[in-house]
């Protein structure tokens, strides 16, 4: 194994230890073990402590010696660009208004007891303390959403009316926390002390999220910005933080526009594969329906994704991808209702004791229709984040360990996935006409997100030769009409997917974004290489180099070095 001296090693230790400790929620998802018990401090004082060190630490990295290979260059420069970008956030007082419906504290900070382990006392233990001071954590969070408030920095009101029906799920009967005494009656732990602490805890927490909800709806929300869109100007520096590149809104919103006219001209040939004649809505209804594959409830979708999983691993292990032994088991669950619908992937921990898990939000007990799920699947799973987090996780002879674990820009990240969902139809393992018609949806959702995310914040009118609405403005309406007939969503999921985008500028088109930069390095890779282009090398370049921004991605791919 090679190893590495440089000093951007040793900072990259401490720096991931500082950010531990300013983040514990973070260091719980990341499974950087000793900060179970803990919360951030979200407050103005506590965010101005994180800018401070962020600074700080830039100037650091700023002194350290000349590095000596390519290993040592990318993790001195990744660095760099990452902490710069992360300082922005603060510097631009985004966090004075971090509420939307699906990523922002009041989320994390239910979601994260379910990275959390619960087989021992001391597990248990740490529960009891992070149940004890939530109450107080979201108190400092609240304050900066004061500050915000006084200074007419806010998030808008559709993210606020959507996290006050969020918090009013986690405080009511339908809780996480609600069945949180019986779990730790389950783990067969015999400790009277803490079972009273875990119940008393709980209900503690529920009362939390409901004084939360009642601030934001009596306080918060009459101040709420009223309108959607944040402009061309915010939004260009939010995307910067997702993508690690500066993106032209105009040219990506007319590329986005040539990528659904080619969707939806594929979607119809399949949908005609499927049901002759039938129009894409009609195609969807049937996949909807008991004439297509369907599990019969949330915990059967988990035991057939769980199946395509390690079917997946064991066929492309070795053939398509190196896959450390490490990484080789990836688990599936199902989320407790309370939050936006629709998948996620938590990463292993840093020693791998807790396995990398793709998690499904869908509605309660319903039967859930596979069409669409397989593609998510791969997406979330492998070949997608299970194997692109967990190989950077693993590759501790090369990567710093701020770039394994701390770390992420969705272009490059959530690219891969979209890239390996893609690449999954072209392997030959969405089987059936059903399953393209699922990845063809998930890939026009995607596509849809690119127009809708540019044309609502920066205010783009859809094209007059677009048979969609054409010469019309974006409204949250016209963008849900979008999903359901482009995507075939039904509504309430469309509904979701478009408050989304509303709240977190940005993101949303670093997908299709992310996904184009990877097809063209692999197109320019194999023009160099030309008849000895190895797919697999090539899929190794790119996982070894983490989830850089966008910038530093395309340079690295275009250098012989690559």
């Amino acid at each position: 194994m090679e190893t590495h001296s440089h000093p951007i090693y040793a900072f990259s230790d401490r720096l991931v230890d500082g950010l531990a400790e300013l983040f514990p929620t973070r260091a719980t998802y990341l499974g950087i073990a000793g900060f179970d018990d803990r919360w951030d401090d979200r407050s103005p004082d506590g965010s101005a402590q994180v800018a401070d060190y962020l600074r700080s630490a830039l100037n650091q990295l700023a002194q350290l010696p000349e590095p000596r290979d390519r290993w040592e260059r990318r993790a001195i420069r990744a660095t760099e660009q990452s902490l710069a970008d992360e300082l922005r956030f603060y510097g631009d007082g985004e966090y004075l208004r971090d509420l939307n419906n699906v990523a922002s504290p009041p989320q994390d900070y239910r979601d994260v007891f379910d990275q959390m382990p619960a087989s021992t006392a001391e597990d248990w233990g740490a529960i009891a303390s992070r149940l004890d001071g939530l109450r107080a954590a979201l108190e400092l969070y609240r304050a900066s959403l004061e500050m915000g408030r006084a200074r007419g920095t806010t998030a808008a009101r559709r993210q606020v009316r959507a996290v006050i029906d969020q918090c009013a799920t986690i405080a009511g009967d339908r809780s996480y926390f609600a069945g949180l005494a019986q779990a730790f009656e389950g783990a067969g732990i015999s400790d009277d002390s803490l079972a009273r602490r875990i119940g008393a805890g709980a209900t503690r927490a529920r009362a939390a999220y409901g004084e939360l909800a009642d601030y934001l709806e009596a306080s918060y929300l009459p101040d709420a910005r009223p309108g959607d869109a944040v402009g061309t100007e915010r939004y260009v520096a939010a995307a910067r933080r997702f993508l690690g590149t500066t993106v032209k809104p105009r040219e990506v919103y007319e590329w986005g526009w040539s990528e659904v006219g080619r969707l939806l001209e594929r979607m119809r040939i399949v949908a005609g594969q499927i049901e002759p004649g039938a129009s894409l809505s009609e195609t969807a209804d049937i996949l909807k329906s008991e004439r297509a594959p369907m599990a019969a409830d949330p915990e059967g979708l988990a035991e057939f994704a769980q199946a395509r999983l390690d079917e997946a691993v064991e066929h492309l292990d070795g053939t398509h991808f190196d896959v450390p032994a490490s990484i080789r088991e990836v688990t599936v669950r199902i989320s407790p209702p309370g939050g936006a619908l629709g998948a996620y992937y938590v990463g292993p921990s840093e020693d791998f004791t807790r396995r990398g898990c793709v998690w499904f939000t869908v509605p309660d007990n319903s039967p859930v229709p596979l069409y669409d799920q397989v593609t998510t699947t791969y997406h979330e799973g492998f070949p997608g984040h299970h194997l692109q987090v967990g190989t950077q996780m693993a590759t501790r002879d090369h990567l710093s360990r701020y770039q394994r674990t701390m770390m992420w820009y969705s272009g490059t990240g959530e690219g891969w996935a979209l890239y390996a969902e893609q690449l999954m139809d072209d392997l030959g393992y969405l089987d059936r006409p059903e399953y393209v018609f699922g990845l063809l949806t998930a890939q026009m959702l995607r596509a849809c997100r690119v127009v809708i995310d540019i044309g609502v914040h920066t205010g783009l009118a859809i094209p007059t030769k677009q048979p969609f609405h054409p010469g019309e403005m974006w409204s949250f309406e016209t963008a849900v009409d979008m999903l359901m007939e482009y995507a075939t969503l039904d509504r309430a999921y469309a509904e979701s997917e478009v408050t989304r985008y509303l709240g977190w500028p940005g993101q949303a088109i670093s997908y299709k974004v992310g996904e184009r930069a990877i097809n063209e390095a692999r197109d320019a890779a194999g023009r160099r290489a030309g008849s000895t282009f190895d797919l697999k090398a090539f899929h190794a370049q790119v996982l070894e180099l983490g989830p850089v921004g966008l910038d530093l991605f395309e340079e690295l791919t275009a250098s012989a070095m690559f």
